[in-house]
């Protein structure tokens, strides 16, 4: 008779703290499931729910600095107007305007993070 070991060690998954920050950021995106941004990190949803209370009762923002991936400042501005010509743009030096579709404009500054763009854009996309 073969000896079973019944004694078998769980083994956590270590997150490193900047990927537990913007897995969080990413389920605060507007319209953004914990379930789906969680099976997207192959993370368990209750994990990220527990993240999401960690940072909020330690009062520390899920996005810290512009080194952090997280959410960018975006402002989304009207559509053509009757005759068909865009609003003109504010400008500023430093930034960019993108035009996803015809439906969205987002303008970003100099310091953003390019990672959380990306994601914004993704989401602008599938609209």
């Amino acid at each position: 008779m073969q000896d079973v070991d019944t004694k078998s060690k769980r083994r956590n998954k270590r997150w490193p703290e900047a990927l537990k920050r913007e897995i969080v950021a990413a389920s605060y995106l507007p319209n953004a499931s914990v379930s789906v941004v969680a099976r997207q990190y192959d993370v368990n949803a209750n994990q990220v729910f527990g993240w999401r209370r960690r940072y909020r009762e330690a009062e520390q923002p899920p996005v810290s600095g512009l080194s952090t991936p997280g959410l960018v400042p975006v402002t989304i501005t009207p559509g053509p107007d009757d005759e068909g010509v865009l609003p003109a743009a504010p400008t500023t030096p430093g930034r960019i305007e993108i035009e996803v579709g015809a439906d969205y404009r987002v303008r970003v500054g100099s310091g953003f993070d390019a990672r959380a763009l990306g994601r914004v854009l993704d989401v602008l996309r599938k609209r």
